[in-house]
């Protein structure tokens, strides 16, 4: 099944990214852009669950890039702030949701939550030799959700050439118009569920939850 479908507690991982966004009072409305091959169990799915926002579902399209196009398209004419998820970080704290729109509304183009780089980044060649150790500091590792006024956002993914999939994140297709992208704290539990010991943590977060009657 598609990843962002299986269970986490069993609750599917959209699902979880899904109430994560609508809990925050300033989103008014998620668009979750589907598979085509899914999009109709998606769309059944979360038509099952009961969330604090309007949630449509729209068949994406062939790469990330694709699919958010596709989503902006559906989006009411007076939505002027947008928030970019990635269903694969299902846990993000409603806090950070919320945090990134305000600083949207604030005056920034574009904001990104992020965490200060932990471990010891070594460049190498192609041989796997070290060639240098990468300074830290400055560093951070990027996290979802991306926020973005909308005419920066529509401009940047018009102005993008779709057969390159170099940008691996919105923030990346406005970066290239020279336009400047603003770092706020990011948060521990938005780490991205792609392997199985991510998994195991996921749980973990879900069950401290349930203990503290978060959930």
């Amino acid at each position: 099944m598609p990843k962002a479908l299986r269970p986490l507690g069993g609750i599917p991982m959209l699902v979880h990214a899904v109430r994560a966004l609508a809990a925050s009072r300033i989103v008014d409305i998620v668009v979750v852009a589907a598979p085509e091959d899914s999009a109709e169990t998606v769309a059944a799915m979360l038509a099952e669950q009961s969330f604090q926002a309007e949630v449509v579902v729209v068949t994406g399209g062939d790469t990330r890039q694709d699919s958010v196009a596709r989503a902006l398209l559906t989006l009411p004419d007076d939505v002027d702030v947008v928030l970019v998820h990635d269903a694969a970080r299902p846990l993000v704290p409603v806090e950070v949701v919320t945090a990134v729109a305000a600083a949207v509304r604030a005056g920034n183009d574009a904001v990104v939550p992020g965490l200060p780089v932990v471990d010891t980044i070594k460049r190498v060649d192609a041989s796997s030799d070290v060639e240098c150790t990468v300074d830290r500091a400055p560093l951070r590792a990027i996290q979802t959700p991306q926020g973005f006024r909308r005419q920066v956002l529509q401009h940047a993914h018009a102005s993008a050439d779709p057969g390159d999939g170099s940008a691996t994140d919105d923030a990346g297709l406005v970066e290239r118009l020279g336009i400047r992208v603003h770092v706020i704290p990011g948060h521990e539990e938005a780490f991205k569920v792609t392997r199985p010991f991510d998994v195991v943590m996921a749980e973990a977060v879900l069950a401290r939850r349930r203990a503290a009657g978060a959930i």
